[in-house]
């Protein structure tokens, strides 16, 4: 019972709530980044590194922050990992670190890891603060990367930086812009809720076709 409530805790973040099609949480980045593929899991792995540790911090310091002071020191513990991530991506990583520019060191007020950790750490056992973590980080990141994949592939004609199309393909140059993006996750969130439509509609049929019986 315990292990089924853990995975559901894991999976609402890619799914029930993911931090974009259903929470609208983090759209800033995910506007703007979202132009590759590469860009896209950059940005989410980051985002996610920040949100696994700062959740697990939060969890352990909740019952000795006053409720008070709570949120500037959240955004302090943040704010420490978002350092490392900033750090090593330009040590290690430059050309991605360029890419992202500004929106890796704008983690620190990002809605999705601010939002978790008042939301869901503060008020949880460390490990369950994992479980969360993971679960909306990697909902996050399959996001960005599915968005990045078809930006590039549509606006760029190209794949991690290999060409897709041959010389007659004309870039539809409106998705390596924001509006682009726009679009994208309205798309999504479309198909998301024509899904849970139909699996609602099939569920009643169901249940109508069991009370005739």
């Amino acid at each position: 019972m315990a292990d089924k409530s853990l995975f559901t805790e894991f999976i609402k973040g890619i799914y029930k709530e993911n931090p974009v099609t259903v929470l609208f949480l983090g759209l800033c980045p995910t506007l703007a980044v979202t132009t590759s593929l590469i860009n896209g899991l950059g940005m989410g792995i980051a985002s996610t590194f920040v949100l696994f540790f700062s959740n697990i911090i939060v969890a352990s310091v909740k019952g000795i922050v006053p409720k008070k002071i709570r949120i500037p020191i959240f955004i302090i513990v943040i704010a420490t990992f978002v350092t490392i991530v900033e750090l090593v991506l330009a040590g290690y990583f430059p050309s991605l670190s360029k890419s992202l520019g500004i929106y890796v060191p704008l983690i620190v007020v990002n809605c999705v890891i601010l939002g978790r950790a008042e939301a869901f750490a503060s008020r949880n056992s460390i490990g369950r603060s994992i479980i969360d973590a993971l679960g909306m980080g990697i909902g996050f990141t399959l996001i960005l990367a599915i968005l990045g994949s078809i930006r590039e592939i549509l606006g760029d004609g190209r794949l991690l930086g290999h060409y897709l199309f041959g010389a007659g393909f004309e870039p539809v140059l409106i998705m390596i812009l924001p509006p682009g993006a726009f679009i994208l996750i309205g798309l999504i969130m479309g198909l998301i809720k024509l899904f849970e439509l139909k699996k609602s509609h099939k569920i009643f049929l169901k249940y109508k076709k069991n009370i005739r019986t």
